[in-house]
């Protein structure tokens, strides 16, 4: 069973039930850890709908809100459906190395009875559902203010299929990679890297807006976007509390090490903002923090509070880097920053843990006979294989895409703004 190869691949005395498949089973419901993972699973939908929603929104033109709050809603729901008739099965289904299988397709097997460790399936299933609802709208964020809304349902539902479910396998469903002995606690691989490098081929095989960076206006509410944060930081402990699969140590530690990451980074962010700007910004504070909390993911149920710090300040200073790096220098409008704060924090995070759960870190220790070198190499070679297939899976389904119907608006429609072309409807009415 893969919790117990990694228990012993870890060393671990504690339970590591957030890669638990669904196979395993106990003889009783655990109520308290059933309570907790319940309540994780609200959480973390709350981080897309309204988190995530809010937070891009306030980031886009007031033209296009309503189109950005479109995107999301629509795949909280198509992709709900789509884990539901494949996905699951395609992640948690099945012994092979990279793939899953179709065994489990509409759920089947999830009988009423059905158990994953100390908690039923169902609820199992519901909170990895949705991880599988939040990692593609992430990538929103790149393609906002230009995109069809066809596009963005076609090109989604074929990347969680293509690429987050096999990856998912690969990590958390007994793969590849969890053979290996890979750390990700809540998915720094499996989430971030992925999402991230998606995002960054959409910016690239979409184009950017018009005449990017010299026209480009500031967002149109900081305000939306300081909610949208909020609501993503609280939702964030669901998304790595929750992941522990129990209401125990390991998951009050990881609430804690993401919450201090998340300041860490936070007031990173704003004070090398300050300093080079003369003005701490109110979007500059927020994007730190949520690169805080994508540092951290991966790490989170391995570490312990100096390396929720240094994985803090890491974040705030590599994701700060990289947006200067890709925006400015390169020119990619990656729109959000999707690839800089997501991709790259979630990178950090996942080679870092190897260190960082070292006991001189106040973490938990590698396995027995493991060094962090060796650590190191199994995270390396497992983020270096999930971005070259999210790449080249994405760029393979943004053809694809192209072929039925295109995936830009034409020119008149991105000046107009999406909201009243694509979906009829304004963000705001004046008197």
């Amino acid at each position: 069973m893969l919790i117990f190869r990694l228990a012993g691949r870890l060393g671990l005395g504690l339970p590591v039930l957030f890669l638990a498949a669904p196979a395993l089973a106990s003889d009783a419901v655990d109520t308290g850890d059933t309570a907790w993972i319940l309540t994780a699973t609200a959480l973390v939908l709350f981080m897309t709908l309204p988190g995530l929603a809010l937070f891009y929104a306030g980031l886009v033109q007031a033209k296009n809100v309503v189109s950005v709050l479109m995107h999301h809603f629509a795949l909280a729901c198509l992709m709900s459906l789509l884990w539901v008739i494949a996905g699951y099965s395609l992640a948690f289904s099945g012994s092979g190395a990279w793939f899953g299988s179709f065994d489990n397709m509409f759920m089947m097997e999830l009988g009423f009875d059905a158990m994953s460790g100390t908690i039923p399936e169902s609820v199992f299933a519901a909170f990895q559902m949705t991880f599988a609802i939040i990692t593609p709208a992430l990538v929103i964020g790149a393609y906002v203010e230009r995109i069809r809304f066809s596009a963005v349902l076609l090109f989604s539902a074929l990347w969680l299929l293509v690429v987050y479910a096999p990856v998912t396998h690969w990590v958390w469903g007994g793969g590849i990679m969890a053979g290996w002995g890979v750390m990700d606690f809540a998915g720094g691989i499996v989430v971030h890297a992925t999402a991230g490098t998606a995002a960054l081929v959409c910016a690239v095989m979409i184009g950017k807006r018009r005449n990017f960076p010299a026209s480009l206006v500031p967002p149109h509410s900081p305000v939306l976007t300081m909610i949208g944060a909020s609501m993503l930081w609280v939702g964030w402990f669901g998304f790595n509390g929750g992941s522990a699969l129990g209401a125990g140590n390991n998951a009050g530690m990881a609430l804690l090490v993401t919450h201090i990451a998340a300041a860490t980074a936070s007031l990173t962010w704003m004070f090398i903002e300050w300093r080079r700007f003369g003005r701490p910004s109110l979007v500059g504070i927020v994007t730190g923090m949520v690169a805080g909390l994508a540092t951290v993911t991966p790490a989170s149920g391995f570490i312990g509070v100096p390396g929720g710090l240094i994985l803090g300040l890491v974040g705030g200073v590599g994701c700060y880097l990289a947006v200067d790096l890709i925006r400015v220098k390169l020119q990619i409008d990656d729109s959000l920053d999707v690839f800089a704060v997501h991709g790259v924090g979630g990178i950090l995070g996942s080679l870092l843990v190897a260190f960082l759960a070292l006991p001189i870190f106040g973490g938990l220790g590698l396995g027995e006979g493991v060094s962090a070198g060796a650590q190191f190499m199994v995270q390396l070679k497992s983020v270096v294989i999930t971005v070259i297939w999210t790449a080249i899976a994405s760029a393979i389904i943004l053809t694809i895409v192209r072929m039925f119907g295109g995936l830009r608006v034409d020119a008149e429609v991105e000046v107009e703004g999406l909201d009243l072309s694509e979906h009829g409807e304004r963000g705001y009415h004046t008197s």
